[in-house]
């Protein structure tokens, strides 16, 4: 079994799950437990960033302007997750999924952020995707998926809406030419 961990999933047309409508997941860790990943171009325009912060007790500066709220997945609305270049690491824990892509979950993070300390570039996803054992290869066999390789330029791009697009052209993928019907030889 391959493992697609640091991969993007993105969604195929007729996706039967409304949640993952054009998304574009960053697989932060997929094996035979299972799969977790973060959906990287669905801001939240409902959650301000500066509120978020302030509940959390952190005062924001100009430098959390930048960074905006987005809808990690369906699971655990109430956990963060910061996806983020490589020019910062957070002790033990931060996660490197790739070589341009980091992961952390606590805090300190955030308030590196908010003081301009943080990385240069960086998504809040709040919840996150997950899939249980083979749940995430029953999908793929549906044609729920497509895979492709997680370029920090299509992860951290500025226009959320343009990441399911470039997402796919970078497979060499025309999304008008994309069908939802799946084929069985």
């Amino acid at each position: 079994m391959q493992y697609l961990t640091g991969k993007l999933l993105v969604a195929m047309p007729g996706m039967m799950d409304p949640r993952f409508d054009r998304s574009v997941v960053f697989l932060c860790e997929h094996s035979e437990d299972g799969a977790m990943g973060l959906i990287v171009n669905k801001p939240t325009p409902e959650v301000d960033t500066h509120e978020l912060l302030s509940q959390l007790g952190i005062e924001a500066e100009g430098a959390a302007d930048a960074l905006k709220v987005h809808f990690g997945g369906p699971v655990d609305h109430g956990r963060g997750f910061v996806l983020h270049s490589p020019d910062y690491s957070s002790n033990s824990a931060t996660l490197q999924v790739t070589e341009g892509v980091g992961m952390t979950a606590t805090l300190d993070i955030l308030e590196d952020i908010a003081t301009g300390r943080g990385p240069s570039r960086a998504i809040l996803a709040l919840g996150y995707s997950g899939w249980g054992p083979g749940q995430l290869e029953s999908e793929f066999q549906a044609n729920g998926w497509l895979v492709g390789e997680a370029e920090p330029e299509i992860v951290f791009h500025a226009d959320a809406g343009a990441k399911w697009t470039a997402a796919l052209k970078a497979m060499g993928v025309d999304a008008i030419a994309l069908s939802s019907d799946a084929g069985h030889a």
